[in-house]
C-alpha cells in the first residue's frame, strides 16, 4: 500500500485525494489471484472525490432506497451491533467487486414447522438456491445482498402471522450468516428480526408486532456505465480507425460476455456507449477491465456508473473538470453518499510510484543529482539550463 510520500506527490499532480495504491486485499482463488494481481502491477488510485457520511442514519435511509420502502412493514426497530468506520475500507470494496455482495441467508424457526416447506417454495420463486435444510433451519444463496434481506423480510412477517419467530441472517457464506444470527440473538434476543452488514458494520431489523407486506418485490434499481475514449482524434491520428474500432469492440465484447451487461445505442467506429447491469459491482468491474484494456492499448477512458443513463453520463464528464497534470482515466461511482473513483495511472506515473515505493535510494541518487547538476551550471554562469539534469534524471528514472 502506498506510503505518506506516494499519496502526497498522487494529491500534488491530480488535486485528488488518493486514498489506496494498488490493493492489500488477499486473494483466495484464481479469479481473485487475477484482479489483485492487475490492481497491483497497473497501481490502480481508490480516489475519494466526495467523502461519505457514514453513520446510523445514512445506513438506514441506503437500506430503505436499497430494499425498497415498500417492502419494509411501518414498525420495525433498527439495532446498530457494531459501528462502521467513518471512511471507506479499499480491501472491502475490492472484495465486493470481485465476489459481489453478501448473498446468502441464514432462517431459524424455534421449533420444526411446516412453514419451512413455504419458506423453501418462496426462496425458489425468488429466483434463490436452496443450499441446507432441516426441520428448523435453511441456508439459501441469493442473487444479491438485498433479494436476501427482502426475502428474509417477507418470510419474518409470515412467521409472525403464524405465531412463529423466525430469526435471520446474510452473510458472505453460509457459515457467516449463521454466525451473524448467533451474534444477534446474543445481542439483541430471540425476537425476530434479521442482521446485516452494512460498510463494515452490522446491523439489525427487529420486528415487535406482526405484518404482512401486500407484495414482496425487488426493486428496480438500474446500473449503466457510461464509457468514452478521451482524446480518440489523437488516438486515431497515432494508430489509425482501425484500431480504435478493434479496441471498442473488445470492450464490447467484455462487457456482454463476462460482466452480463447490455449495451445500448453503440455503433462501431464511435469512441463511446452506454451499457447496463444487473449488479453495480459488475458495473464497477466492467468499467476497470475496460479501463485497464484501453491502457494496454495505448488509450485512455473516463467511465460513470449511475442509476440512470443521464447519471452515469454525469458522472463521466466530471473527469473533464478535474484539474490534473494530465488526463486521468478514471471510473467514478457512488459509494454510500460520497463519490470515488478508480484511476489507471499512466506508465510514467507508475515508473514515480514505484521509484517512491521501492527504489528509494534510486530515487534519494536521482535528487542529488539535480542539485549537484543545477549547482554546478548555476557556478559556471549557466543556470537557466538547469531544467536539463531533471529531463536527464526524468531519462533515467523510466529507463532504469
Amino acid at each position: 500500500m502506498a506510503n505518506a510520500l506516494t499519496k502526497s506527490f498522487i494529491r500534488l499532480t491530480t488535486k485528488l485525494n488518493p486514498i489506496a495504491v494498488g490493493t492489500k486485499f488477499f486473494p483466495t482463488n484464481s479469479l481473485e489471484t487475477e484482479y489483485v494481481e492487475l490492481f497491483n502491477y497497473t497501481q490502480t488510485i481508490l480516489f475519494e472525490i466526495k467523502k461519505a457520511e457514514i453513520t446510523s442514519d445514512t445506513i438506514l435511509q441506503n437500506l430503505i432506497r436499497d430494499v425498497g420502502a415498500e417492502n419494509l412493514p411501518k414498525d420495525y426497530t433498527f439495532h446498530e451491533l457494531k459501528a462502521a468506520e467513518n471512511k471507506i475500507e479499499e480491501y472491502a470494496l475490492v472484495s465486493n467487486i470481485i465476489m459481489g455482495s453478501d448473498r446468502y441467508f441464514y432462517i431459524e424457526l424455534p421449533h420444526p414447522s411446516r412453514l419451512i416447506d413455504i419458506f423453501v417454495k418462496i426462496i425458489q420463486t425468488e429466483k434463490g438456491e436452496i443450499v441446507e435444510k432441516t426441520a428448523t433451519e435453511l441456508v439459501a444463496k441469493m442473487l444479491s445482498k438485498n433479494d436476501a434481506i427482502r426475502v428474509a423480510i417477507e418470510l419474518i412477517g409470515i412467521g409472525l402471522s403464524e405465531g412463529v419467530q423466525v430469526i435471520s441472517a446474510v452473510g458472505m457464506t453460509g457459515a457467516a450468516s449463521i454466525e451473524r444470527a448467533i451474534h444477534y440473538t446474543q445481542s439483541v434476543g430471540s425476537f425476530p428480526g434479521i442482521a446485516f452488514t452494512k460498510l463494515g458494520g452490522e446491523y439489525a431489523l427487529v420486528f415487535d408486532s406482526p405484518f404482512l407486506l401486500r407484495e414482496s418485490r425487488p426493486v428496480d434499481l438500474e446500473n449503466y456505465l457510461f464509457i468514452d475514449l478521451i482524446d480518440s482524434t489523437k488516438f486515431i491520428d497515432k494508430n489509425g480507425r482501425t484500431q480504435l474500432v478493434e479496441l471498442m469492440n473488445g470492450i464490447k465484447n467484455f462487457i456482454e460476455t463476462e460482466c452480463e451487461g447490455e449495451l445500448e445505442g453503440y455503433r462501431e467506429g464511435g469512441d463511446d456507449f452506454i451499457a447496463k447491469f444487473p449488479s453495480k459491482d459488475l458495473a464497477i468491474r466492467a468499467g476497470l477491465d475496460a479501463a485497464w484494456f484501453a491502457l494496454d492499448n495505448g488509450a485512455k477512458i473516463r467511465a460513470g456508473i449511475g442509476r440512470s443513463r443521464r447519471e452515469a453520463g454525469e458522472r463521466a464528464q466530471m473527469v473533464d473538470d478535474i484539474d490534473a497534470a494530465a488526463p486521468l482515466s478514471l471510473v467514478i461511482f457512488e459509494l454510500a453518499n460520497g463519490l470515488y473513483a478508480y484511476n489507471i495511472p499512466s506508465e510514467f506515473t507508475r515508473t514515480l510510484i514505484n521509484l517512491v515505493e521501492n527504489e528509494k535510494p534510486k530515487l534519494i541518487g536521482v535528487f542529488a543529482f539535480v542539485f549537484i547538476f543545477a549547482y554546478l551550471m548555476s557556478i559556471v554562469g549557466l543556470g537557466m539550463f538547469s531544467f536539463i539534469g531533471v529531463i536527464l534524471a526524468l531519462v533515467y528514472a523510466l529507463v532504469a
